[in-house]
């Protein structure tokens, strides 16, 4: 008898709308999508199709207007602000086409904030913080500030503060978008790598190079899932 494996998301009949004065935008219209552990998917699709609305809702920065939303076995659609915020401080990693560091802090410092709001010890961040540099290759790096650092080192720590809560998934948008072709090669050989060591990755990107990488393309068009494709 088969074995159901337990989604890390999952997503029923999701709609989102907003209102914009008269005018209702319907962002996604009746999603269904399971992601499981260990998955490397991407999603695309051409401008204003929804990726975004979907990855604001996967990474707990939104709520469905009407549908559930559940990560890993808890219903997250329907929490409020607050209890939202707890779960993404959590279970949710982010990394994003312009990195948001803070520019004032070490690369150190930027890895050690998720650790900070989850009440981690000084050690204890520093600690994580000193492995997860030395995970991303920047070892040699973690007292340089982020104007100090490429456009792909940024990206490494943003990486690695993304990872610092050990996170159920990792959510990525447009994460080579800002990055010239070898600094891109180079994160996505990252990812491959986290992804090989079990980490979940969802990351919307528009380039069918790096979809290609994947192992599974979800593209939507007008809010609704148009393919959904597995490799392997």
């Amino acid at each position: 008898m088969a074995v159901a494996v337990e989604t890390v998301a999952r997503l029923e009949d999701v709609h989102k709308t907003y209102q914009m004065g008269p005018v209702t935008v319907h962002a996604l219209r009746g999603l269904s999508l399971d992601f499981y552990p260990g998955e490397y998917a991407t999603i695309m699709g051409p401008s204003g199709c929804g990726k975004s609305t979907l990855l604001n809702i996967l990474g707990c920065l939104d709520r469905p207007t009407s549908g559930q939303y559940f990560l890993g076995e808890d219903d997250v659609s329907k929490l409020n602000d607050d209890a939202l915020s707890a779960i993404r401080g959590k279970r949710i990693g982010f990394v994003f086409q312009s990195y948001n560091l803070i520019q004032q802090l070490t690369v150190i410092e930027n890895i050690e904030i998720p650790l900070f709001y989850q009440g981690c010890s000084e050690q204890e961040s520093r600690e994580i913080a000193t492995r997860l540099a030395n995970r991303v290759g920047l070892s040699d790096r973690i007292d340089h500030k982020p104007f100090e650092l490429s456009g792909g080192q940024q990206q490494r720590v943003a990486i690695a503060r993304a990872l610092s809560n050990d996170p159920y998934v990792l959510l990525a948008d447009e994460p080579t978008g800002n990055l010239d072709s070898k600094s891109g090669e180079e994160i996505l050989t990252l990812f491959e790598e986290l992804n090989q060591q079990g980490k979940t990755l969802i990351m919307v990107t528009h380039s069918d190079e790096v979809a290609e990488r994947a192992r599974r393309n979800v593209r939507l068009r007008d809010g609704a899932v148009e393919s959904d494709e597995r490799k392997g």
